[in-house]
């Protein structure tokens, strides 16, 4: 069975608002070093998927913007969205469209826009969860909660079935989506559940019969794609269909309901970097006494009594006694809040778009 890549590169982009937009969403950025976050989501993931076996799912606004970023993916292998309904239906076409050119795929469907501290143990882990395809798991990648995070989702793992390469394999019992922080330390405690990383492996043709059997709405969807991909009929059929899909997560669509979902648990030093504070988190400077965070391309400035703060600008910034703050400058918007009040910049964008600013979206 073959083994191919599926990255995900679709989103929006409104988390870490103002630096990302619509038109240049997170994935698009150079955030944590010099390359985009899909830059480095393709190259972490050689040598164990050439370029030739990974497929990008995106949307037209994006399509240009990531074929420059990886010139050595195939054209071919950039699935196109003609309207955005959500991971699960992304999931789906990608696997569709590979399954054509692979009837015995197995796919990894992965993030764009994820940081991964252990790229060679991600792939250790990815190698592992291939076998496990093999054998008709569906099979997610689960981290070991560092802290009660009601920002994430969370596996509950249930009896333990095999080690595969070193690494512990879990039968999923329940999926908990975002719980309270009460609820999130109770987990914690428990020691038995995981972090959702939103990182799936499953063979193909699985994947496909689990979306006729829980999607039937999808799997129409699909039946009427499939036969066309690869002819000129594709894309008018697709536009045709594709936008009736319903907006659903692959977590909703496929993993909820799931009886065959296996989680292997690794420490991979992940994070989705779906906040300022998660960002902060990941480009925290270990040799810095101040703990400050100053973005890659932010003149050195001035920080008198200043401590764990994040800062974004193109400009000179001086801060004189603030503490845990995050200031992001940009040509039209400029961000200042609490570090532990960044998940709020949701409410902002909601905000903006009910009273028709949309071009500080």
């Amino acid at each position: 069975m073959g083994y191919y890549a599926l990255i995900m590169a679709g989103g929006g982009g409104t988390r870490l608002w103002p630096l990302s937009r619509r038109d240049r969403p997170k994935q698009t950025l150079a955030l944590i070093d010099s390359r985009t976050m899909f830059q480095i989501s393709v190259e972490r993931l050689a040598p164990l998927f050439e370029p030739e076996q990974i497929f990008v799912v995106t949307g037209e606004p994006h399509l240009d913007t990531l074929r420059e970023q990886a010139p050595d993916i195939p054209v071919k292998n950039f699935i196109v969205e003609p309207a955005r309904r959500d991971t699960g239906p992304a999931a789906g076409l990608g696997t569709l469209y590979i399954s054509k050119h692979d009837p015995d795929a197995v796919i990894a469907i992965l993030t764009a826009d994820h940081h991964i501290a252990y790229p060679e143990r991600f792939r250790q882990v990815l190698a592992a969860a291939y076998t496990l395809a093999q054998r008709d798991y569906i099979v997610t990648l689960g981290i070991p909660p560092a802290f009660p995070s009601s920002g994430y989702a969370y596996l509950r793992r249930g009896v333990w079935l095999d080690e595969v390469e070193g690494f512990p394999c879990y039968k999923v019992t329940n999926l908990y989506e975002k719980p309270e922080p009460d609820i999130a330390a109770k987990f914690l405690l428990a020691g038995n559940y995981s972090w959702n990383s939103g990182m799936l492996i499953w063979r193909a043709q699985l994947a496909l019969e689990s979306y006729r059997l829980r999607q039937p709405v999808l799997g129409a969807i699909f039946d009427r794609v499939g036969p066309v991909i690869g002819t000129p009929e594709y894309e008018a059929v697709l536009e045709q269909w594709f936008p009736a899909a319903p907006k659903l997560s692959v977590d909703k669509a496929i993993m909820q309901d799931a009886t065959n979902m296996v989680v292997l648990t690794a420490d991979i030093g992940w994070s989705d970097v779906g906040s300022w504070t998660t960002l902060y988190d990941v480009m925290r400077p270990d040799e810095d006494a101040d703990e400050n965070v100053l973005h890659q391309n932010t003149p050195s400035g001035i920080q008198l009594r200043t401590r764990g703060t994040l800062i974004i600008s193109k400009r000179l910034v001086v801060t004189i006694g603030v503490e845990d703050i995050v200031i992001v400058d940009t040509d039209d918007v400029l961000l200042v809040c609490r570090r532990n009040q960044s998940e709020d910049v949701r409410q902002v964008v909601e905000m903006l778009r009910e009273w028709g600013l949309e071009e500080y979206l």
